[in-house]
């Protein structure tokens, strides 16, 4: 287990920046999962997993992609990132910590 900070609008509505998130390590992901991954440029940033894709040199990777599409940068502009480039799914939200309805 882990922590991350949210950097960036990326997520939003999701996830703001600021946002501290619990993660775990070495978790497979599953579709819809928001993960923490390696981009192909060495960015590393809080995604959601889309699916499975195959990477440029045949191996397995995911697909992951903003949760708001016109911010940030994600597979739709660097690939499908390796699954050895996934770092963490996320599993929580630690702060801000969720209101009361």
């Amino acid at each position: 287990m882990g922590l991350a900070r949210v950097r960036g609008a990326s997520m939003a509505p999701t996830l703001l920046p600021g946002d501290l998130l619990v993660v775990v390590h070495g978790r497979p992901p599953v579709p819809g999962d928001v993960v923490v991954g390696e981009l192909a440029d060495g960015t590393v940033a809080v995604k959601r997993a889309v699916e499975r894709r195959t990477t440029a040199s045949g191996a397995a990777g995911w697909w992951l992609i903003s949760d708001d599409p016109a911010v940030g940068v994600d597979s739709r502009h660097r690939g499908p990132v390796p699954e050895e480039r996934v770092r963490a799914v996320v599993v929580g939200r630690l702060w801000p910590r969720p209101r009361r309805l």
